[in-house]
């Protein structure tokens, strides 16, 4: 497993390097000058201005610029914010911690619902339940979270009153009253598309193990039908679902992003649009290299997620 580890570790390196290299250069084709924005004015001395070219390093080839950006950045340097004029990561630090926050929570609320839903269709095939949750799930798939977060800030904030139509705040700075009032319509958007995708996973999942042998021999020896679903084709369903629990969260992680413009949420999401919109490409850079990083991750605790649920998967080197 040791080996396996350090297989995957170093296949996440190469995957973030090659990002880091296309981030750069594609950042680099935007058009705009970046000493202007630097400056927060066009209205610079040419003496000033070389000053600026100067210490953003415009005077090196772009090849010689992402040396030095990847050289910083390997030790732990991401350079300052052209816009915010302090270090990128004491701006992405606090604002990471809400997104991933909210990805997580989604995530959490997401899985079990979609089970539990997609076993429901698979057990009631081709019936009313398996017809409506379907259906909904079909259509929950489909809507934009932005357009479901401004119903929802439509319907239950303007005009129910019922929750606050912006903002977030943590347990510690606002209460748990508040801050669950907060965080409801967020996570709603994100977890409606997430639960729609679980349901119809494990739909496929479950009928594709209902037709096994196993199934029909378990079920001869007279053991109960919940006995049946739970204990033999849940165990042996969860790989696939396993599967789509680390793409998902790297689709949260994107959804997330979008719902805090909708909802006003200081997270990396408003973030990336005030960075994308002033080109502050140390801060794009960051932000890209960071989601890289936590999707890589996510995929490697999958594999060994695969491993805890079915014993026949070998993480080592014979088994890989």
């Amino acid at each position: 497993m040791g080996k396996y580890l350090i297989k995957r570790v170093l296949q996440m390196l190469v995957v973030i390097f090659i990002v880091a290299v296309v981030t750069f250069f594609l950042v680099d084709l935007v058009p705009g000058d970046p000493v202007y924005v630097v400056a927060g004015t066009e209205d610079l001395s040419p003496e000033l201005y070389d000053m600026y070219y100067r210490e953003l390093n415009l005077d090196k080839n772009v090849a010689q610029r992402f040396i030095i950006w990847i050289g910083n950045a390997l030790h732990g340097s991401f350079g300052k914010s052209y816009i915010y004029k302090t270090e990128v990561w004491e701006l992405i630090r606090p604002r990471a911690a809400a997104t991933m926050y909210l990805a997580f929570v989604s995530l959490l609320i997401s899985v079990p619902l979609g089970v539990v839903f997609g076993i429901i269709t698979a057990v009631f095939r081709k019936k009313w339940p398996d017809t409506v949750i379907t259906l909904l799930a079909n259509i929950s798939n489909c809507l934009p979270q932005f357009w479901v977060g401004i119903l929802l800030m439509y319907f239950l904030a303007q005009k129910a009153h019922l929750l606050p139509a912006m903002g977030f705040g943590w347990p510690g700075e606002v209460g748990w009253k508040n801050h669950i009032l907060t965080v409801i319509m967020p996570v709603t958007c994100l977890a409606l598309n997430c639960i729609a995708g679980f349901t119809r996973q494990t739909r496929s999942s479950m009928l594709e193990v209902i037709r096994s042998d196993f199934i029909r021999t378990a079920r001869s020896k007279g053991l109960s039908e919940r006995r049946v679903y739970f204990r033999h084709m849940l165990k042996n369903g969860l790989i696939p679902i396993i599967t789509a629990i680390g793409a998902r969260l790297a689709r949260l992680l994107g959804g997330s992003m979008v719902v805090e413009n909708v909802f006003s949420i200081p997270g990396m999401g408003v973030l990336a649009r005030y960075a994308v919109q002033n080109k502050d490409i140390p801060l794009i850079q960051a932000i890209v290299l960071l989601t890289t990083l936590v999707t890589c991750v996510a995929f490697i605790l999958t594999d060994f997620a695969y491993a805890a649920v079915d014993p026949r998967i070998s993480l080592t080197e014979t088994g890989d």
